[in-house]
């Protein structure tokens, strides 16, 4: 997969993407990831991408020309374009695997106060990680690459590691331990150390019912409609 970030900030984006999974991801050549930055297209001597906006109010807004040629830079047939903005649709794991399947993803970082309203148009998919407001729209695609670039082909040994995790199946995953049998008094559930394969299945479904129930019952409502 090829992915381009346009960001006025490259590295808030190629630093943490360069290590563990995704690291390997793009030293292995699974993921091919590139920047184009909008300061590379201002207009004046100072390379100005933002200014005050219009009728007023705190900040300063990117402005849309630099956000345009940067983008047009990056952009070719069969891109995905994603405008992160908090007023877009909530990113989600059934989002991160429809995108997975896409050859050439884009995305656009706002910053500041954010960017000139009419570059909107200019994306496929506005997207947000969650109500809140970031500085700037790097950490989000960094948490959406990530997140993509995981259900990649070939990126996680096992290929099967992604199959019943949490929220691929609308729950919760059920919970994990490992050795020792028994830590501080606390010890692992029995039928997980029964070998018998049906018997673990089991525990592992219930376990997760009970666990979405009690920390995301909303989950479990969808499940029901």
């Amino acid at each position: 997969m090829h992915i381009d970030v346009v960001t006025l900030f490259p590295s808030m984006v190629d630093a943490p993407l360069s290590e563990s999974i995704v690291g390997r991801a793009r030293s292995s050549g699974l993921l091919a990831l590139g920047f184009s930055n909008p300061r590379d297209f201002g207009e004046d001597r100072h390379r100005t991408v933002d200014d005050k906006p219009y009728g007023g109010g705190t900040g300063m807004l990117l402005m849309a020309e630099p956000v345009y040629k940067a983008l047009k830079e990056v952009k070719k047939k069969g891109s995905f374009v994603i405008l992160l903005t908090p007023k877009g649709r909530k990113f989600d794991q059934p989002m991160a695997s429809g995108l997975a399947k896409k050859k050439h993803l884009i995305f656009i970082c706002g910053h500041y106060e954010g960017i000139d309203e009419r570059v909107n148009d200019l994306a496929d998919l506005e997207m947000s990680i969650g109500d809140y407001v970031l500085t700037g729209g790097e950490p989000a695609a960094v948490v959406v690459i990530d997140a993509v670039t995981r259900l990649l082909p070939g990126v996680l040994k096992k290929e099967d590691a992604t199959v019943n995790e949490t929220f691929s199946m609308g729950l919760l995953e059920a919970p994990h331990y490992t050795r020792p049998g028994v830590w501080r008094k606390k010890k692992v559930p029995e039928a997980l150390m029964s070998g018998n394969h049906k018997l673990i299945s089991k525990w592992r479904h219930d376990a997760a019912l009970a666990l979405t129930g009690k920390k995301r019952p909303d989950l479990l409502k969808r499940l029901q409609r």
